[in-house]
């Protein structure tokens, strides 16, 4: 089977998905399978199975079998790239999981830079380089207020300049290392995680955006991504500065509860559950979100 992640390069509206759980708090396939298939048809560039909008803390190896042969299905012949959440701090396990998502149909692993353990900028390098040797084409993943380590922009040019490795989500929560990057001559590419940035990451040079908060009102998000390509920033930005308050609000309390809720009150998912430790959020920011229900027509 072809690779599209091999054919052509990273870029546009990538949206991380939930893992939507049944009151009893297990995984609920059925309302999973609607929700994806609306997504698919929004015209979106790529889907994030497991990654931490999909509560992959706590979400099994096993299901997260399930979601990715689920969304295999449900995307079916479209020329839409799976990326699955395969890294942990363990590299070995890392390896391990990147080899299995890729026999379970995944297109590439979205890999973080190894959590908790802190290791140094040269085990960060190698864990990369093992996880890129797998054969399945590697995304990595910046987030230092998750992982309590910070990629230098030497070790992060290493990492692009890996052949398995096709470019970088950079969720650090500023434009340094963007611009390093590009000041230093990296021509693969890098996209937004950081949701509240994008239009400052796309007129530095970002390609897009792994961006949670698409799950809602994604036309409007596309829409953003294409005037900034078209040259259009003003408007862009603009268009962006009307989803902001949305955004806030969907990170006010922890990813992806607020999130969740916004689905399940769509009909998008059928309920709005996580699991320990997240807990479900609070009255008064649901006061708040509710200006932001996306019409029903969209679930």
């Amino acid at each position: 089977m072809s690779n599209l992640l091999n054919e052509r390069p990273l870029g546009g509206l990538y949206v991380p998905v939930v893992a939507p759980f049944g009151p009893d708090g297990e995984l609920d396939i059925a309302s999973y399978r609607r929700y994806i298939g609306r997504l698919a048809e929004e015209g979106i560039q790529g889907l994030v199975v497991n990654g931490t909008t999909g509560e992959s803390p706590t979400v099994s190896w096993e299901e997260v079998r399930l979601l990715i042969e689920a969304t295999r299905e449900i995307v079916g012949e479209r020329e839409l790239p799976i990326l699955v959440g395969t890294g942990t701090n363990d590299t070995r396990a890392t390896v391990r999981r990147t080899e299995e998502a890729m026999r379970f149909g995944a297109d590439g692993a979205l890999v973080v830079v190894p959590y908790y353990s802190r290791p140094s900028q040269e085990g960060i390098v190698e864990h990369f380089r093992q996880a890129a040797a797998t054969g399945l084409p590697v995304v990595a993943y910046e987030i230092p207020a998750r992982t309590g380590v910070r990629l230098t922009p030497e070790a992060a040019l290493a990492i692009l300049s890996m052949d398995g490795v096709i470019g970088m989500k950079d969720s650090s929560g500023d434009l340094t290392l963007l611009r390093e990057l590009l000041r230093r001559g990296n021509r693969k590419p890098v996209l937004c995680g950081e949701d509240a940035l994008l239009p400052e990451m796309l007129l530095a040079g970002a390609a897009g955006g792994f961006l949670a908060s698409a799950n809602a009102h994604t036309a409007r998000f596309l829409d953003v991504l294409r005037l900034f390509r078209e040259g259009r920033a003003a408007e862009g930005a603009a268009r962006f500065e009307e989803l902001q308050a949305c955004i806030r609000l969907l990170f006010r309390e922890p990813n992806p509860a607020p999130l969740k809720w916004l689905l399940a009150r769509s009909g998008a998912i059928s309920c709005e559950r996580t699991r320990l430790p997240l807990v479900g959020i609070t009255d008064s920011l649901k006061r708040e979100l509710e200006p932001y229900i996306p019409a029903a027509s969209l679930a």
